[in-house]
Protein backbone atom coordinates (compact mmCIF):
# COMPACT_ATOMS: atom_id res chain seq x y z
CA UNK A 1 0.00 0.00 0.00
CA UNK A 2 1.32 3.43 -0.97
CA UNK A 3 2.31 5.58 2.06
CA UNK A 4 0.01 8.52 2.73
CA UNK A 5 1.11 12.10 2.23
CA UNK A 6 -0.13 14.56 4.85
CA UNK A 7 -0.96 18.25 4.90
CA UNK A 8 -0.51 19.28 8.54
CA UNK A 9 -2.53 22.50 8.71
CA UNK A 10 -2.54 25.11 11.45
CA UNK A 11 -5.96 26.58 12.30
CA UNK A 12 -5.62 30.20 13.47
CA UNK A 13 -4.03 32.43 10.85
CA UNK A 14 -4.32 29.68 8.24
CA UNK A 15 -7.89 28.36 8.02
CA UNK A 16 -9.36 31.30 9.93
CA UNK A 17 -7.95 34.74 10.62
CA UNK A 18 -6.27 35.05 13.95
CA UNK A 19 -8.30 37.35 16.24
CA UNK A 20 -6.60 40.68 16.77
CA UNK A 21 -8.02 41.25 20.25
CA UNK A 22 -6.41 38.51 22.34
CA UNK A 23 -5.47 35.83 19.78
CA UNK A 24 -8.10 33.43 21.19
CA UNK A 25 -10.93 32.30 18.91
CA UNK A 26 -13.49 32.02 21.69
CA UNK A 27 -16.60 33.66 20.22
CA UNK A 28 -18.43 33.82 16.91
CA UNK A 29 -18.03 37.57 16.56
CA UNK A 30 -14.27 36.96 16.23
CA UNK A 31 -14.68 34.30 13.53
CA UNK A 32 -13.56 35.20 10.04
CA UNK A 33 -12.43 32.57 7.55
CA UNK A 34 -9.07 33.12 5.92
CA UNK A 35 -9.67 34.59 2.42
CA UNK A 36 -10.02 31.86 -0.26
CA UNK A 37 -9.27 29.06 2.23
CA UNK A 38 -12.69 27.45 1.76
CA UNK A 39 -12.50 27.65 -2.02
CA UNK A 40 -8.98 26.39 -2.55
CA UNK A 41 -8.68 23.87 0.27
CA UNK A 42 -11.82 22.31 -1.21
CA UNK A 43 -10.09 22.04 -4.59
CA UNK A 44 -6.94 20.65 -2.95
CA UNK A 45 -9.03 17.99 -1.17
CA UNK A 46 -10.72 17.06 -4.45
CA UNK A 47 -7.68 17.06 -6.70
CA UNK A 48 -4.89 15.60 -4.56
CA UNK A 49 -4.29 12.48 -2.49
CA UNK A 50 -3.06 14.38 0.59
CA UNK A 51 -4.62 13.44 3.93
CA UNK A 52 -5.62 16.60 5.83
CA UNK A 53 -4.70 16.97 9.51
CA UNK A 54 -5.16 19.99 11.80
CA UNK A 55 -2.33 20.68 14.26
CA UNK A 56 -2.92 23.70 16.47
CA UNK A 57 -1.68 25.26 19.69
CA UNK A 58 -4.52 26.71 21.78
CA UNK A 59 -2.83 28.37 24.74
CA UNK A 60 -4.44 27.33 28.03
CA UNK A 61 -7.50 25.70 26.50
CA UNK A 62 -9.66 24.28 29.28
CA UNK A 63 -8.49 26.79 31.88
CA UNK A 64 -10.43 29.73 33.31
CA UNK A 65 -8.83 32.13 30.84
CA UNK A 66 -9.85 29.99 27.86
CA UNK A 67 -12.72 27.61 28.73
CA UNK A 68 -13.58 24.82 26.29
CA UNK A 69 -17.22 25.87 26.09
CA UNK A 70 -16.17 29.14 24.46
CA UNK A 71 -13.75 27.54 21.98
CA UNK A 72 -15.42 24.28 20.91
CA UNK A 73 -18.65 25.71 19.42
CA UNK A 74 -16.64 27.99 17.13
CA UNK A 75 -14.11 25.26 16.34
CA UNK A 76 -16.86 22.75 15.46
CA UNK A 77 -18.57 25.35 13.28
CA UNK A 78 -15.32 25.83 11.35
CA UNK A 79 -14.98 22.06 10.85
CA UNK A 80 -18.62 21.71 9.77
CA UNK A 81 -18.31 24.57 7.29
CA UNK A 82 -15.29 22.95 5.66
CA UNK A 83 -17.01 19.53 5.71
CA UNK A 84 -20.04 21.00 3.90
CA UNK A 85 -17.63 22.06 1.14
CA UNK A 86 -16.14 18.56 0.89
CA UNK A 87 -13.13 19.07 3.17
CA UNK A 88 -12.79 16.47 5.92
CA UNK A 89 -9.88 16.32 8.30
CA UNK A 90 -8.57 12.85 9.06
CA UNK A 91 -7.26 13.96 12.47
CA UNK A 92 -7.29 17.02 14.71
CA UNK A 93 -4.47 17.54 17.20
CA UNK A 94 -4.87 20.35 19.75
CA UNK A 95 -2.23 21.22 22.34
CA UNK A 96 -3.64 23.15 25.31
CA UNK A 97 -0.41 24.08 27.07
CA UNK A 98 1.01 27.56 27.61
CA UNK A 99 4.26 28.54 25.83
CA UNK A 100 6.29 28.74 29.06
CA UNK A 101 5.50 25.10 29.88
CA UNK A 102 7.60 23.84 26.94
CA UNK A 103 5.62 20.63 26.61
CA UNK A 104 6.74 18.19 23.88
CA UNK A 105 3.16 18.12 22.60
CA UNK A 106 3.29 21.81 21.76
CA UNK A 107 4.36 22.80 18.25
CA UNK A 108 7.10 22.59 17.12
CA UNK A 109 7.24 19.48 19.27
CA UNK A 110 6.01 16.27 17.67
CA UNK A 111 4.77 14.33 20.72
CA UNK A 112 1.15 14.59 19.46
CA UNK A 113 2.17 13.24 16.07
CA UNK A 114 4.15 10.09 16.86
CA UNK A 115 1.80 7.85 14.86
CA UNK A 116 2.96 9.54 11.63
CA UNK A 117 6.52 8.27 12.16
CA UNK A 118 5.71 4.95 10.52
CA UNK A 119 5.85 3.29 7.13
CA UNK A 120 2.15 4.07 6.70
CA UNK A 121 2.99 7.75 6.10
CA UNK A 122 5.25 9.56 3.64
CA UNK A 123 6.58 12.43 5.74
CA UNK A 124 9.30 13.30 3.22
CA UNK A 125 6.64 14.37 0.74
CA UNK A 126 4.27 15.82 3.34
CA UNK A 127 3.84 19.51 4.13
CA UNK A 128 3.08 21.72 7.11
CA UNK A 129 0.94 24.79 6.29
CA UNK A 130 1.01 27.52 8.91
CA UNK A 131 1.49 31.20 9.64
CA UNK A 132 4.18 30.95 12.30
CA UNK A 133 7.81 30.03 11.93
CA UNK A 134 7.21 27.38 14.57
CA UNK A 135 5.12 25.64 11.89
CA UNK A 136 8.21 25.64 9.69
CA UNK A 137 10.21 24.20 12.57
CA UNK A 138 7.53 21.53 13.01
CA UNK A 139 8.07 20.59 9.37
CA UNK A 140 11.79 20.29 10.05
CA UNK A 141 11.15 18.07 13.07
CA UNK A 142 8.80 15.85 11.08
CA UNK A 143 11.21 15.51 8.16
CA UNK A 144 8.69 17.33 5.94
CA UNK A 145 8.59 20.71 4.16
CA UNK A 146 6.56 23.85 4.90
CA UNK A 147 4.28 26.33 3.20
CA UNK A 148 4.65 29.53 5.21
CA UNK A 149 1.68 31.91 5.26
CA UNK A 150 3.53 35.10 6.01
CA UNK A 151 0.86 37.42 7.38
CA UNK A 152 3.26 39.63 9.28
CA UNK A 153 7.01 40.13 9.18
CA UNK A 154 8.64 38.30 12.07
CA UNK A 155 5.37 36.72 13.16
CA UNK A 156 5.99 33.99 15.74
CA UNK A 157 9.73 34.54 15.68
CA UNK A 158 9.91 34.54 19.44
CA UNK A 159 8.91 30.88 19.56
CA UNK A 160 11.85 29.70 17.48
CA UNK A 161 14.34 27.30 18.95
CA UNK A 162 16.66 27.53 15.97
CA UNK A 163 17.75 30.50 13.91
CA UNK A 164 15.34 31.79 11.28
CA UNK A 165 17.92 31.44 8.51
CA UNK A 166 18.31 27.76 9.28
CA UNK A 167 14.61 27.21 8.53
CA UNK A 168 14.58 28.75 5.06
CA UNK A 169 15.62 25.49 3.44
CA UNK A 170 12.41 23.87 4.67
CA UNK A 171 10.08 26.47 3.10
CA UNK A 172 8.92 25.48 -0.39
CA UNK A 173 6.45 28.36 -0.70
CA UNK A 174 5.98 31.65 1.16
CA UNK A 175 2.67 33.36 0.44
CA UNK A 176 -0.43 35.05 1.85
CA UNK A 177 -2.74 33.59 -0.77
CA UNK A 178 -4.50 30.20 -0.70
CA UNK A 179 -4.81 30.34 -4.48
CA UNK A 180 -1.01 30.23 -4.69
CA UNK A 181 -0.99 27.26 -2.31
CA UNK A 182 -3.47 25.50 -4.59
CA UNK A 183 -1.38 26.30 -7.65
CA UNK A 184 1.76 24.94 -5.97
CA UNK A 185 0.06 21.69 -4.91
CA UNK A 186 -2.18 21.03 -7.89
CA UNK A 187 -0.86 22.71 -11.00
CA UNK A 188 2.05 21.16 -12.88
CA UNK A 189 5.57 22.55 -12.69
CA UNK A 190 5.97 23.14 -16.40
CA UNK A 191 9.69 23.45 -16.78
CA UNK A 192 12.18 21.51 -18.86
CA UNK A 193 15.87 21.54 -19.65
CA UNK A 194 17.53 19.93 -22.64
CA UNK A 195 21.18 19.41 -23.50
CA UNK A 196 21.68 18.16 -27.03
CA UNK A 197 25.18 17.59 -28.32
CA UNK A 198 26.14 16.29 -31.76
CA UNK A 199 29.17 16.65 -34.00
CA UNK A 200 27.46 19.68 -35.53
CA UNK A 201 25.89 21.51 -32.57
CA UNK A 202 26.07 21.83 -28.79
CA UNK A 203 22.75 23.12 -27.43
CA UNK A 204 21.45 23.88 -23.94
CA UNK A 205 17.87 25.08 -23.39
CA UNK A 206 15.97 25.93 -20.21
CA UNK A 207 12.23 26.53 -20.60
CA UNK A 208 9.61 27.69 -18.11
CA UNK A 209 6.20 27.72 -19.78
CA UNK A 210 4.72 29.70 -16.89
CA UNK A 211 7.36 32.39 -16.93
CA UNK A 212 7.43 36.17 -17.29
CA UNK A 213 8.69 36.52 -20.86
CA UNK A 214 12.35 36.74 -19.88
CA UNK A 215 14.96 35.38 -22.26
CA UNK A 216 18.67 34.99 -22.82
CA UNK A 217 19.34 33.74 -26.34
CA UNK A 218 22.73 33.10 -27.92
CA UNK A 219 22.66 31.02 -31.10
CA UNK A 220 25.39 32.80 -33.08
CA UNK A 221 22.73 34.11 -35.49
CA UNK A 222 21.56 37.56 -34.48
CA UNK A 223 18.27 37.58 -36.36
CA UNK A 224 17.44 34.09 -35.06
CA UNK A 225 18.14 35.36 -31.52
CA UNK A 226 15.76 38.26 -32.16
CA UNK A 227 12.99 35.90 -33.29
CA UNK A 228 13.43 33.58 -30.32
CA UNK A 229 13.32 36.62 -28.02
CA UNK A 230 9.93 37.41 -29.60
CA UNK A 231 8.76 33.88 -28.88
CA UNK A 232 9.65 34.23 -25.19
CA UNK A 233 8.35 37.77 -24.72
CA UNK A 234 4.96 37.34 -26.39
CA UNK A 235 4.49 33.77 -25.19
CA UNK A 236 5.14 34.62 -21.54
CA UNK A 237 7.94 32.04 -21.56
CA UNK A 238 11.20 32.15 -19.62
CA UNK A 239 13.67 30.86 -22.16
CA UNK A 240 17.43 30.44 -22.05
CA UNK A 241 19.10 29.09 -25.18
CA UNK A 242 22.82 28.60 -25.73
CA UNK A 243 23.97 27.19 -29.06
CA UNK A 244 27.42 26.47 -30.41
CA UNK A 245 27.00 25.37 -33.99
CA UNK A 246 29.11 24.77 -37.08
CA UNK A 247 28.33 28.17 -38.58
CA UNK A 248 31.56 27.91 -40.55
CA UNK A 249 29.67 25.34 -42.66
CA UNK A 250 26.33 27.20 -42.79
CA UNK A 251 23.30 28.02 -40.65
CA UNK A 252 21.34 24.84 -41.30
CA UNK A 253 22.41 22.65 -38.39
CA UNK A 254 22.19 25.46 -35.82
CA UNK A 255 18.61 26.37 -36.76
CA UNK A 256 17.36 22.80 -37.22
CA UNK A 257 18.88 21.42 -34.03
CA UNK A 258 17.67 24.39 -31.98
CA UNK A 259 14.14 23.75 -33.23
CA UNK A 260 14.38 20.06 -32.33
CA UNK A 261 15.69 20.78 -28.83
CA UNK A 262 13.08 23.51 -28.25
CA UNK A 263 10.30 21.17 -29.39
CA UNK A 264 11.58 18.46 -27.04
CA UNK A 265 11.49 20.99 -24.18
CA UNK A 266 7.83 21.78 -24.87
CA UNK A 267 6.96 18.11 -25.11
CA UNK A 268 8.64 17.37 -21.78
CA UNK A 269 7.31 20.46 -19.97
CA UNK A 270 3.68 19.88 -20.99
CA UNK A 271 3.76 16.29 -19.70
CA UNK A 272 0.26 14.75 -19.86
CA UNK A 273 -1.32 18.15 -20.75
CA UNK A 274 -4.12 18.02 -18.19
CA UNK A 275 -6.05 21.25 -17.98
CA UNK A 276 -4.48 22.97 -21.01
CA UNK A 277 -6.66 24.82 -23.51
CA UNK A 278 -4.76 22.84 -26.20
CA UNK A 279 -5.57 25.06 -29.19
CA UNK A 280 -4.40 28.42 -29.93
CA UNK A 281 -3.74 33.43 -33.25
CA UNK A 282 -4.09 35.85 -35.83
CA UNK A 283 -1.77 38.79 -35.48
CA UNK A 284 -1.31 41.92 -37.62
CA UNK A 285 2.02 43.70 -37.94
CA UNK A 286 1.95 46.75 -40.21
CA UNK A 287 1.46 45.40 -43.75
CA UNK A 288 1.37 41.73 -42.62
CA UNK A 289 -1.23 39.37 -41.32
CA UNK A 290 0.14 36.23 -39.70
CA UNK A 291 -2.24 33.39 -38.92
CA UNK A 292 -0.80 30.69 -36.71
CA UNK A 293 -2.85 27.83 -35.29
CA UNK A 294 -1.37 25.18 -33.01
CA UNK A 295 -2.58 21.97 -31.44
CA UNK A 296 -0.52 20.20 -28.80
CA UNK A 297 -2.41 17.03 -29.62
CA UNK A 298 0.47 14.57 -29.63
CA UNK A 299 0.84 14.22 -33.41
CA UNK A 300 3.23 16.24 -35.61
CA UNK A 301 1.84 17.99 -38.69
CA UNK A 302 2.82 21.13 -40.56
CA UNK A 303 0.91 23.33 -43.01
CA UNK A 304 2.94 26.23 -44.45
CA UNK A 305 1.56 28.96 -46.69
CA UNK A 306 4.33 31.56 -46.74
CA UNK A 307 6.51 32.86 -49.58
CA UNK A 308 9.60 35.02 -49.34
CA UNK A 309 11.25 37.08 -52.06
CA UNK A 310 14.57 37.58 -50.27
CA UNK A 311 17.25 34.95 -49.79
CA UNK A 312 18.17 36.17 -46.31
CA UNK A 313 16.75 38.30 -43.52
CA UNK A 314 19.65 39.48 -41.41
CA UNK A 315 21.99 36.52 -41.15
CA UNK A 316 19.26 33.90 -41.47
CA UNK A 317 18.33 32.20 -44.79
CA UNK A 318 14.60 32.47 -45.46
CA UNK A 319 14.46 28.83 -46.60
CA UNK A 320 15.29 27.84 -43.01
CA UNK A 321 12.13 29.33 -41.52
CA UNK A 322 9.97 26.48 -42.79
CA UNK A 323 12.60 24.03 -41.64
CA UNK A 324 12.64 25.55 -38.14
CA UNK A 325 8.89 25.26 -37.66
CA UNK A 326 8.75 21.77 -39.19
CA UNK A 327 11.51 20.51 -36.89
CA UNK A 328 9.75 22.10 -33.92
CA UNK A 329 6.44 20.35 -34.69
CA UNK A 330 8.16 16.99 -35.08
CA UNK A 331 9.87 17.25 -31.70
CA UNK A 332 6.98 18.88 -29.80
CA UNK A 333 4.46 16.49 -31.42
CA UNK A 334 2.09 19.30 -32.31
CA UNK A 335 0.12 20.48 -35.33
CA UNK A 336 1.15 23.85 -36.73
CA UNK A 337 -0.72 25.72 -39.44
CA UNK A 338 0.95 28.93 -40.64
CA UNK A 339 -0.32 31.38 -43.23
CA UNK A 340 1.23 34.83 -43.73
CA UNK A 341 0.32 37.67 -46.08
CA UNK A 342 2.29 40.90 -46.54
CA UNK A 343 5.00 42.79 -48.37
CA UNK A 344 7.86 43.41 -45.96
CA UNK A 345 9.91 40.25 -45.43
CA UNK A 346 11.17 41.25 -41.99
CA UNK A 347 7.62 41.94 -40.85
CA UNK A 348 6.38 38.66 -42.31
CA UNK A 349 8.70 36.46 -40.30
CA UNK A 350 8.63 38.57 -37.13
CA UNK A 351 4.83 38.55 -37.14
CA UNK A 352 4.97 34.76 -37.58
CA UNK A 353 7.10 34.29 -34.47
CA UNK A 354 4.91 36.69 -32.49
CA UNK A 355 1.74 34.90 -33.63
CA UNK A 356 3.29 31.54 -32.75
CA UNK A 357 4.13 32.91 -29.30
CA UNK A 358 0.52 34.05 -28.77
CA UNK A 359 -0.81 30.74 -30.07
CA UNK A 360 1.43 28.82 -27.66
CA UNK A 361 0.41 31.09 -24.76
CA UNK A 362 -3.25 30.46 -25.55
CA UNK A 363 -2.85 26.72 -26.02
CA UNK A 364 -0.83 26.01 -22.86
CA UNK A 365 -3.03 28.13 -20.60
CA UNK A 366 -4.35 26.09 -17.68
CA UNK A 367 -8.07 25.98 -16.99
CA UNK A 368 -7.81 25.82 -13.19
CA UNK A 369 -11.49 24.93 -12.89
CA UNK A 370 -11.25 21.95 -15.24
CA UNK A 371 -8.06 19.96 -14.77
CA UNK A 372 -9.11 17.32 -17.28
CA UNK A 373 -7.34 15.99 -20.33
CA UNK A 374 -8.63 17.94 -23.37
CA UNK A 375 -9.38 14.84 -25.42
CA UNK A 376 -12.17 12.27 -25.73
CA UNK A 377 -9.47 9.61 -26.32
CA UNK A 378 -8.21 9.92 -22.76
CA UNK A 379 -4.60 10.42 -23.84
CA UNK A 380 -2.58 13.02 -25.79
Amino acid sequence: MKPKKILFIDQDGTLVLEPKEDLQLDSFHKLEFYPKALTYLTKIAQETDYELVIVTNQDGLGTEVFPENSFLPVHHFVLKTFKNEGVEFADIHIDDSFPHQNKPTRKPGTAMLTKYFSDEYDLKNSLVIGDRLTDVELAKNLGAKAIFINNKEGHGEGELTVKKDELKQYIVLETKDWQEIYAYLCLPNRKASIERKTRETDIKIDLNIDGKGESEIKTGLHFFDHMLDQLAKHGGLDLTISVKGDLQVDEHHTIEDTAIALGECFYEALKDKRGIMRYGFTLPMDDCLAQVAIDFGGRPWMVWEVKYTREKIGDMPTEMFYHFFKSFTDAAKCNLNIKVEGENEHHKIESTFKALAKAIKMAVKIDKDNMQLPSTKGVL
